[in-house]
């Protein structure tokens, strides 16, 4: 095995307590936490500068038809929900969190800090138990056997009687939550939805391998953020967890464009962020992760399709006005000037440019740690479920995203205007 090293130099105290946790707690440095950081902040904007991206294959158009052969979707949701690609290596060997769950993380526990359970993988008894009252929630014991019924979403765990041994992550973890038809937190999967209440860095900080300053680190994220590239430049800049749905014929699944294909995102939070085995390499960062054998490509094409399948959720009914959507609509192909960057029916142009950060009124920090330095428009389809929006999470409100745009931009649109604009993106 492999892995390339090389030099962070600190700039900052964030920045040098992150070296030290990249060389004390993930002294493989290809490696950290989980986020499948896939899609953007909005990113609307007014000039019309452009990079050039690379048609995509026939492969790709291929892969993301949602007609495909369900056999293969079947076996690519499996992997979304359950593999781990051996990363139980990392968690139980390393940051040794089957000891934390066993001793300290009830369901209560589990649940506020966003973790969540699959209704469906509870037997009736169980779930009539949650109901009544007569299952302990506030018992680690019963996390294990949620564990063992499979039915933690994104946790698996290997339960020998009744305790347990070893745990892993997987996609599922931070792109994936439930409809909470029992209660908070449990309920029917919603693969692709962001998970917004989940904190990586609080469930990392309970991690009996790492310092107090490490902890701090983590601590500092808050719900629904993570850093996907912490472990690599020891900056601590961390974004919001991105929808994984809706992705079907675009370029540049990533918000700032690395790969053109998710397969790419999915080797890289695969093999350097959940710790599986495999292979990465990504020559614009200077990483090369090598081990063998990969447990992760032969999943690839499969795990890529089911997600190319997911679609975005339609706005509820009654949840917007119509009438002002419509209104909307107008404002948003006009005065607002949206529809310069998010085009056509996939409400993005990425398929064809990307965005130099001068461009985007947001901070340009993230973009410019990554591959390509630049942003890629966000798609907009469901963008009503998922705020906070940026990728900072900078706006708490799609209100506040259109007053951040008109400000910046100097649209000077009125107030009906900006209000028919917000019920249009609500309809999306």
């Amino acid at each position: 095995m492999h892995r390339k090293k090389f030099a962070v130099a600190p700039h900052s105290r964030d920045e040098a307590i992150g070296r030290s946790t990249l060389r004390s707690a993930f002294d493989h440095p290809g490696r950290s936490l989980l986020v499948l950081a896939l899609v953007a902040a909005i990113a609307g904007c007014q000039r019309d500068e452009s990079t050039p991206i690379a048609p995509r294959g026939a492969d790709l158009v291929a892969a993301s038809d949602t007609r495909m052969n369900p056999a293969t979707l079947a076996e690519g949701k499996k992997i979304f929900r359950f593999d781990t690609y051996g990363d139980e290596t990392f968690w139980t060997d390393t940051l040794r969190m089957h000891e934390v769950i066993s001793t300290s993380v009830s369901p209560v526990t589990a649940l506020s800090v966003g973790l969540k359970v699959d209704a469906n993988a509870l037997p009736p008894e169980v779930k009539a138990g949650i109901a009544n009252k007569s299952i302990d929630l506030n018992s680690p014991a019963t996390t294990a056997t949620l564990l063992k019924l499979g039915a933690v979403v994104g946790v698996v765990g290997t339960v020998e009687g009744n305790t347990l041994t070893r745990v892993g992550i997987t996609c599922a973890l931070c792109h994936s939550t439930v409809d909470d038809r029992i209660t908070a937190g449990i309920g029917s999967r919603l693969d692709g939805w962001p998970n917004r209440q989940l904190n990586p860095g609080a469930i990392i900080a309970l991690s009996p391998a790492l310092t107090a300053a490490q902890k701090a680190v983590y601590n500092s994220w808050g719900p629904g953020k993570y850093d996907a590239r912490f472990n690599f430049d020891g900056k601590n800049d961390p974004t919001v967890i991105p929808p994984a749905y809706g992705l079907a014929g675009i370029h540049g699944e990533t918000f700032t464009a690395d790969g053109a294909e998710v397969k790419y995102w999915n080797r890289y939070v695969a093999v350097t962020q959940m710790h599986g085995q495999g292979n990465f390499s990504e020559p614009r960062l200077g990483i090369d992760v090598k081990q063998s054998p990969d447990l992760v490509a032969p999943l690839l094409d499969r795990l890529q399709a089911y997600e190319l399948s997911l679609q975005a959720p339609p706005a509820h009914s009654g949840s917007f006005d119509a009438t002002a959507a419509a209104r909307g609509q107008v404002v948003f192909a006009g005065p607002g000037k949206c529809a310069t960057c998010h085009v056509g029916n996939l409400f993005t142009d990425a398929n064809v440019r990307l965005h130099p950060t001068s461009e985007i009124p947001t901070d340009a920090t993230y973009a410019l740690r990554s591959a390509t330095k630049q942003w890629r428009t966000s798609p907009l389809k469901g963008v009503w479920q998922h705020p906070p929006y940026f990728h900072d999470g900078s706006a708490a409100t799609l209100a506040d995203v259109v007053e951040h745009y008109n400000t910046s931009f100097t649209l000077k649109l009125t107030t009906q205007q900006k209000a028919d604009l917000v019920e249009y993106l609500k309809s999306l």
